[in-house]
């Protein structure tokens, strides 16, 4: 672990040996994040300059991340935030931290150009929050049944200035019928049989991870829900994993969207499905 005056290039150099030897998958991107927070530097420019003396407050704070890493905590909850499209969001173990691919959630809002959006299962509020962002005439809703996720989502949206067009809600769904204009939802998809990296099955909270035995009891229930409710919109957007396609296509066309359509994400893989339609009531 680096001590008061050690150079970047050695700090860097220990840590990620350590992480290399712990098997962490990207040992050298974590180090020089990590160490680029820390000392309040570009990585880029820490990359440039690996002969600078790190300063002894960030040379501590530096060996404490290092011990943290090594435990497998993800980078993001070290740090306590992580970008999310064009946002910062404050995370911790009471949300999962955010994915590049349920972006593409996001990137269905701007296509559909909504003015009313439900989002279920918010977590840290990632999509409810980068959908106001980046659609500012539109009005968002977002639930979740954890209480602590809610308390992190209220918080980021007042930090991002945008709690005054994000409404959450503690629940699973909002009460009464209500009509919108998009839908979207990343709920807990995970085969409760799968195994996960330590990253995520020992630190991020499990019940928004594991989705019953074949993923999608989850989903099933939000989409009874929906109907029950009368809670409707001419467009749903899910994110899915691996192989799950075919099954949330047919569960949307059951729940009353009748057209449907699979995007996969960069690596091939089913990754949201998309129902379209007019639902029938009740």
């Amino acid at each position: 672990m680096p001590a008061s005056g050690a150079k970047a290039a050695e700090a860097l150099a220990a840590a990620i040996d350590s992480f290399t030897a712990a098997g962490i998958e990207t040992p050298r991107l974590d180090a020089e994040v990590l160490l680029a927070e820390l000392a309040g530097v570009d990585r880029a420019a820490l990359i440039a300059d690996r002969e600078q003396t790190l300063e002894a407050p960030v040379a501590r704070a530096f060996s404490e991340a290092v011990r943290r890493r090594l435990r497998r905590e993800p980078v993001a909850y070290i740090l306590g935030k992580k970008g999310f499209r064009h946002i910062e969001l404050a995370v911790d173990r009471r949300v999962l931290i955010p994915r590049p691919e349920t972006e593409m959630l996001v990137d269905l809002a701007l296509e559909a150009g909504p003015a009313s959006v439900l989002e279920v299962g918010t977590g840290s509020g990632a999509i409810a929050l980068a959908v106001a962002d980046e659609l500012p005439g539109c009005r968002v809703t977002a639930t979740d049944v954890s209480d602590g996720a809610i308390e992190v989502a209220v918080a980021n949206a007042a930090r991002l200035g945008l709690g005054e067009r994000v409404d959450f809600i503690l629940g699973s769904l909002p009460p009464g019928s209500a009509d919108f204009d998009l839908i979207l939802a990343n709920l807990p998809y995970v085969p409760d049989s799968d195994g996960l990296p330590p990253e995520v099955g020992g630190w991020e909270p499990e019940g928004a991870l594991f989705g019953g035995p074949d993923g999608t009891s989850v989903i099933s229930a939000v989409l009874e829900g929906l109907r029950d409710r009368q809670i409707s919109a001419a467009v749903i957007g899910l994110e899915i994993g691996q192989g799950q396609g075919e099954r949330v296509s047919a569960l949307l066309h059951g729940a009353g969207w009748p057209e449907t359509e699979v995007r996969l994400d960069l690596a091939g893989i089913d990754r949201v499905v998309i129902g379209r339609g007019s639902r029938p009531a009740g």
